[in-house]
């Protein structure tokens, strides 16, 4: 779905027509973290008991905050086992606890991590993709990454940018668009809805992000020459606004966490278009969307909610292996 954001005006096309909908001398902004195998299936050694491991963000090497399921009896000095003799198995001893239920882990033998978590984890589906005891399939492993994926770090992907092939990206080169990228690691938190009565109230999760100098360098072009910021994702948004938010001047290369809520109204400060997939009720990313829909910060909520209405009776595909809806 293509969404005129000044006028409201909506067309249907195919992906592949991004080619002729973006124009020589855009910058497309690209999120190229990679999703990590952060699922583990294993047990606890010194009691019975089966154990689910969500690895959430590595603190320092060897030291992983993660989810666990069950939780309640996990406790700090407990080890806990991951993988089958012969796959080169994980262990792990539980340091800490924090009030959220997730635990620190301190990995053994923290050299051979990597290598062992890539054979014995699994890809981290969504919640809303259900692929039963067995976890992510080959395919899944496959289809949840970008092309250009390439800084593991991310516990869910960054959906928008699932859409692009190699073919399209080197048609977008072709024609003059230049390619770019920031990394935002992708945090479980991103699936989480708003639960509270006000917007001010709701704690934002938070993210690594990485600003490279070329990236800055195309970006402040882009801004003096008044060519258009295209962000693929609310991910590489959620960086760009962030960074530009900081600074007045050009922009320069960070890095840094985030916890930027854009929910209407809202003043974009760089990014001009918007490549996104279609998302959770009362989530955050929906709430990003419609704030850039309505640039006079008045109508976004609405409009978005009838271009929802719209690719539901013309039968899009939602969430993270759904359609696309391209904001300009």
């Amino acid at each position: 779905m293509v969404l005129d954001r000044h006028s409201g005006g909506r067309e249907h096309q195919k992906f592949s027509d991004i080619v002729n909908l973006l124009r020589g001398g855009d910058v497309l902004v690209m999120n190229d973290s990679r999703v990590i195998p952060a699922r583990l299936l294993g047990r606890k050694l010194e009691s019975p008991g089966r154990v689910e491991l969500l690895l959430l963000e590595e603190t320092e090497a060897g030291f992983w905050w993660s989810m666990v399921r069950p939780g309640k009896r996990v406790r700090p000095g407990m080890r806990l086992q991951f993988g089958e003799p012969g796959t080169g198995q994980l262990v792990c001893e539980v340091i800490d606890k924090n009030c959220d239920g997730h635990i620190l882990v301190r990995w053994e033998q923290p050299e051979f991590f990597w290598e062992r978590l890539s054979k014995i984890g699994q890809i981290p589906l969504p919640p809303y993709i259900e692929r039963g005891e067995q976890g992510a399939s080959e395919q899944d492993a496959v289809r949840y990454q970008t092309v250009y994926g390439r800084a593991a770090g991310s516990v869910a992907a960054p959906t928008a940018g699932l859409h692009f092939t190699d073919g399209i990206l080197h048609s977008l080169q072709a024609k003059g668009v230049r390619l770019c990228f920031v990394t935002l690691h992708v945090g479980a938190g991103t699936f989480l809805p708003v639960k509270t009565e006000s917007l001010s109230e709701h704690t934002m999760h938070e993210e690594r992000y990485f600003l490279g100098i070329d990236t800055a360098q195309y970006l402040n072009d882009a801004r003096a020459s008044g060519r258009r910021v295209i962000a693929v994702g609310t991910t590489s948004m959620r960086v760009l606004e962030t960074v530009a938010a900081q600074t007045e001047g050009p922009i320069q290369p960070c890095t840094g966490r985030t916890r930027i809520f854009i929910h209407p109204p809202y003043r974009f400060r760089i990014v001009n278009g918007l490549l996104t997939n279609f998302h959770l009720p009362r989530s955050t990313l929906l709430m990003l969307v419609s704030a850039f829909a309505d640039p006079g910060g008045l109508g976004g909520r609405e409009r978005v909610q009838s271009a929802y209405a719209e690719a539901i009776r013309e039968q899009y595909r939602f969430f993270s292996y759904g359609d696309a809806m391209f904001l300009h």
